[in-house]
């Protein structure tokens, strides 16, 4: 049958359905098959053929047809599954009704009343589906729906190889095959890797786009932090009553993690051949990380039968949560998978990085937000990866190219999520003493990028990064200098020797952010002073030696020092910055910063191109409660340490409406008529006494002299004289005592969770253009807004 005819046809039946006013009947095949048997239409022809309009309308007007085709649908799904779908009429039955699915479930979610359909049992579907017995073991359609979509991704000669030797052989028969010898892609807990089949892939990412559309109600409720994350389908789908959660786990995981988008090691080979993997593999990705959406600060963890489980995962571990894939992941403990693992994401994230040195020479690939969010999943489930990934130079080819989309994206409004998943990530890697050591690293790798040159290590390579973000970001990356530069904070005291290029934008951060009118302008904008300060207190103290560079710095610019510690808290001076504040909308100059030229072959940062679609993302908690304080013990162990009760006061975070701050800010300050926010001079001298100058102050007091001397002496203009002197110098005795190191660690809370679950799911709108399964229907857990 000629493709045109089988659309015409596919298309009346449409019609039909949509002018039926009376319900069809269950039982009237011929009409229902029309749906499904004839007709050969891909998937972006059922998009255009079924338009949303009707779909409503049917919905609206005649609800028990459109209940009866989605349960016509489900029942052909479950029925390919159980005969294993051998002829390639039944292939294209499931794979039909699969597509009709994906276009029509989402018109289901939008609408509240019909939400609770799948989760009903339909009169007369057993779970034999003989419906002869009644109703005490009928299964709801959605849990009937997962099981098939889950046998189907393992059917032999549909989805995978079969293994059969010859046509003799008796089919393999779907209910005793052990798809653990299935899996599509050796790596993690599998050694085989099956011969690539464009088929096989192809029906797999039919099935995998109708796995996530199911998943994807999560889109259609409101964001709201109660709302747990017991995302019912992904609830049923990853427990115990999937009998192939193992191995479709491990297959997902592999088939990310194996892909080479080089074109197996040939540089311009994908330009000769097409890469079908490509799909398949960010649909694996898609949907691994959903199933993966689950809030570990509030999660209890019932018992597991750990017996499934195959010798890839830990046993030794105590019962993970009921989530099955949660659970593998957490259990992953062999070296190589952990290496396969970090290798494989090492080079999915690079793979933008490689296109600027050798253009075209690779196909680029489009998925690495989804990979952050595997990455951060993997580090936040699964401690003994994290340790993996620190324990040698291996993390930084995380970091880099996370550096890399740091700075490429902080121009662009649309991308401000992508920002918020990088820093998310180098703070929870931030929090751990391996991650500071690793930085002293020389940094080699030339990529270009449009940041200042430096001769440095990687720590040189963040700092000069997150300098970038500050002074040339957008406006709606300021909730995250909090977190920059926490992290900066957090692997200061490992920090071997800066730059001179790094020491000048410390401090060029320092003056921006200690003037008057940006410390008066907004409540917690003097906790970026704090943080600062404790940064070079860490260096001064425990990395002295190496760091002639930063010292030189803080003497050349000693009179923001001195400023701080005079800083005026009368009111006159506080009205006189203010009306600087109303004169400078900017929140930081350039002036001061010495710029130098950016690398050769960079671009600058870009800002979103006009009419860039971008989903909105709820508020991200404030540092106090994104991060736990730990001090470090004399023998690098770390132990906690209790909030202060009145931590708010010097360390009050930034989301905002947060009760005890807003108290203290009342009592501290006084709103203006406009609602802008008025310092008074209580509140100034309340966190001015807590400035941590004395061991600056004490530095300076020593040194200075000295340099003084060295110049008049030698009538010296020449910086490397003086390097050479601060080089030999030392500070021992003469300096305070040194503080114990404070670490800021990354706690896992449910802001968090609902911020990565909102990220997730826009990203995955945004990512499915072809076809646009939600496009145009009434998501509520994000807005779809316009750059």
């Amino acid at each position: 049958m000629g493709s045109a005819d089988s659309k015409l046809n596919f298309r009346k039946a449409v019609i039909q359905l949509t002018t039926k006013t009376q319900p069809v009947e269950a039982t009237d095949d011929a009409f229902w098959d029309q749906f499904w048997a004839d007709t050969a239409t891909s998937v972006q022809d059922v998009f255009a053929l079924v338009p949303a309009a009707e779909i409503r309308a049917v919905r609206e007007e005649s609800p028990s047809n459109l209940a009866t085709l989605c349960y016509k649908a489900v029942e052909k799904l479950v029925q390919g599954a159980e005969s294993g779908c051998h002829s390639e009429k039944e292939k294209q039955v499931v794979l039909n009704c699969s597509r009709l699915l994906t276009r029509v479930l989402p018109y289901i979610f939008e609408d509240p009343d019909w939400r609770g359909f799948f989760w009903s049992t339909v009169p007369g579907a057993g779970r034999g589906g003989q419906g002869e017995e009644e109703d005490e073991n009928a299964r709801p359609l959605a849990e009937s729906l997962l099981l098939a979509i889950a046998d189907l991704l393992f059917c032999p000669d549909f989805t995978v190889q079969s293994h059969r030797r010859s046509t003799v052989d008796s089919a393999e028969d779907i209910h005793s095959l052990d798809s653990c010898e299935y899996i599509w892609e050796a790596g993690v807990g599998f050694a085989h890797s099956p011969q690539p089949n464009y088929i096989h892939d192809l029906n797999r990412m039919e099935l995998l786009k109708l796995l996530l559309t199911c998943f994807s109600e999560a889109m259609y409720l409101p964001p709201a932090p109660e709302s747990g994350s017991s995302n019912p389908w992904v609830q049923f789908f990853c427990s115990t009553e999937n009998r192939h959660a193992l191995p479709l786990f491990t297959s997902l995981l592999n088939t990310v993690c194996a892909y080479d988008p080089v074109g197996y090691g040939i540089p311009y080979n994908h330009l000769l051949f097409s890469d079908y993997r490509e799909p398949l593999v960010e649909e694996a990705a898609q949907v691994l990380i959903v199933t993966l959406d689950h809030d570990s600060a509030t999660s209890t963890s019932p018992t597991v039968d750990g017996t499934t489980t195959g010798t890839a995962m830990d046993d030794a571990d105590p019962p993970g949560p009921e989530n099955l894939f949660v659970n593998y992941l957490s259990r992953i403990h062999r070296e190589e998978d952990f290496h396969f693992i970090l290798k494989g994401i090492a080079r999915l994230l690079s793979n933008p990085l490689l296109q600027t040195y050798l253009p075209n020479s690779t196909k680029k690939i489009q998925f690495h937000q989804e990979l952050l969010v595997l990455f951060w999943k993997l580090c936040d489930f699964n401690k003994k990866f994290l340790f993996f990934v620190l324990k040698s130079s291996d993390v930084l080819d995380i970091l880099v190219p996370i550096l890399y989309f740091l700075n490429d994206a902080r121009a662009d409004q649309s991308r401000v999520g992508l920002m918020h998943i990088g820093v998310f990530i180098l703070l929870l890697l931030s929090g751990e003493r391996n991650f500071g050591v690793r930085l002293n690293k020389p940094y080699s790798v030339r990529v270009p990028m449009d940041i200042p040159v430096f001769t440095g290590t990687h720590a040189d390579l963040l700092i000069v990064v997150f300098h970038k973000i500050i002074t040339s970001g957008h406006q709606r990356l300021q909730p995250l200098f909090d977190c920059l530069l926490t992290i900066v904070v957090n692997v200061s005291p490992y920090l071997k020797s800066l730059s001179m290029v790094t020491a000048n934008k410390l401090l060029h951060l320092l003056e921006a952010f200690s003037t008057t009118w940006f410390l008066f302008s907004a409540a917690q904008n003097h906790h970026l002073v704090f943080f600062l300060l404790e940064v070079f207190n860490n260096i001064i103290q425990y990395q002295f030696d190496g760091n002639s560079n930063l010292v030189y710095a803080i003497i050349r610019k000693r009179s923001v020092f001195h400023q701080l510690a005079n800083l005026p808290t009368d009111p006159p001076a506080i009205h006189k910055a203010l009306q600087r504040r109303r004169r400078t909308p900017e929140p930081l100059s350039r002036t001061g910063s010495q710029e130098g030229g950016s690398m050769e072959g960079s671009r600058p940062a870009a800002p979103a191109e006009p009419g860039t679609l971008k989903t909105s993302l709820v508020a991200t908690p404030g540092i106090d409660k994104l991060t736990e304080k730990s001090q470090v013990s004399e023998d690098g162990t770390l132990r906690s340490l209790e909030p202060e009760p009145q931590q708010n006061l010097a360390e009050g975070g930034l989301a905002e409406g947060e009760p005890g701050q807003a108290r203290e800010q009342r009592r501290l300050s006084s709103a203006s008529a406009s609602g802008q926010w008025i310092p008074t001079t209580d509140w100034i001298l309340s966190w001015k006494s807590k400035l941590p100058l004395q061991t600056i102050m004490r530095l300076l007091q020593v040194l200075v002299p000295q340099v003084e001397k060295i110049c008049i002496d030698k009538g010296l203009t020449d910086e490397s004289e003086i390097l050479r002197f601060l080089q030999h110098g030392t500070l021992v005795g003469l300096l305070p005592v040194p503080h114990p190191i404070l670490i800021r660690k990354y706690q896992a809370n449910s802001g968090t969770a609902m911020w990565f679950r909102t990220y997730m799911w826009g990203v995955i709108y945004l990512r499915n253009v072809d076809p646009p399964i939600w496009y145009d229907t009434d998501v509520k857990l994000f807005e779809i807004q316009r750059v």
